[in-house]
């Protein structure tokens, strides 16, 4: 198995522990306990179906399976949500975002140009969900899918390392824990659009850390790892992130604090990564 696939095990197994441990709906457990199992052997059914037949369309499934299990692995954490939040985390958040918001200016600096830059902000939220598949395009339209494990291992484990720490940290996103309180100042489509989007598909046990931000960053950190030759590419990716990380907090939702601990876990991931590979 891939160093990726290993960490797919190692995240739904951990998933189905975690059902195992908190107070969880009646009925959920047996379901995650199937729903993991089947994905684990899928995992393992591709690693062996390519070995005995060395196909190449089963290689390129082993390459974007992984993409298909990132919102049943967010999805998952939902079905873990408690039954109610106390907000103590979020009251303790909320403070700093007013400091960075108000207090620093960050509101008006980015509304200081009517909805230009609030657009651009909302627009660049909403490619989170677009990075990893250009990546991968990219690994593939330069013929150069022996690196593609590489990258899907650190996205994952940027990914995967915010899901794996919601439980310990249950909470709200700002904009419905504080409604009405430090809004965006401009509403454009693409903030109406997001907020459709985060509406009908957000979970209900925590924002923290902000997985758009872990996500984004860890494949521009991947990227600059595994494709040196063209820096354009992360460094793109990293405007990119950035201006996500950015987006979250201006559109409320997510804390700073998400944000912050979301880059964190990317770098973690990508540090991590730069070790292994040295060893090897």
């Amino acid at each position: 198995m891939r160093p990726s696939e290993w960490l797919i095990a190692a995240y739904f197994s951990y998933t189905a522990l975690c059902s195992l441990v908190m107070d969880v709906r009646p009925g959920i457990r047996p379901v995650i306990f199937t729903v993991n199992a089947l994905v684990i052997a899928t995992v393992i059914l591709l690693v062996f179906a390519e070995r005995l037949r060395r196909r190449l369309v089963l290689t390129v499934m082993r390459d974007w399976f992984p993409l298909t299990l990132m919102l049943l692995a967010y999805r998952e954490m939902g079905w873990l949500a408690p039954p109610f939040h106390t907000y103590r985390w979020e009251m303790s958040w909320i403070q700093w975002d007013r400091v960075l918001l108000n207090a620093w200016g960050l509101r008006a600096a980015i509304e200081s140009l009517g909805p230009v830059v609030p657009s651009i902000l909302e627009i660049s939220y909403s490619l989170v969900y677009t990075i990893a598949p250009f990546c991968m395009a990219w690994i593939y339209y330069r013929r150069k899918p022996e690196r593609m494990d590489a990258f899907l291992t650190v996205f994952l484990a940027g990914i995967f390392g915010s899901y794996a720490l919601f439980p310990f940290f249950p909470s709200e996103p700002p904009r419905t824990v504080f409604p009405g309180a430090d809004l965006p100042g401009a509403m454009t489509i693409f903030r109406r659009f997001n907020l459709g989007l985060v509406g009908n598909y957000g979970i209900h046990l925590s924002v923290f850390p902000s997985a758009h931000c872990s996500g984004a960053f860890a494949a521009a950190f991947a990227m600059r790892e595994i494709w040196p030759e063209d820096p354009w590419v992360w460094r793109m990716l990293l405007v990119l992130a950035f201006s996500i990380a950015t987006a979250t907090v201006y559109g409320r939702y997510h804390y700073a604090a998400d944000a912050a601990a979301g880059i964190a876990i990317a770098l973690g991931a990508w540090t991590i990564a730069r070790a292994r590979r040295a060893t090897i």
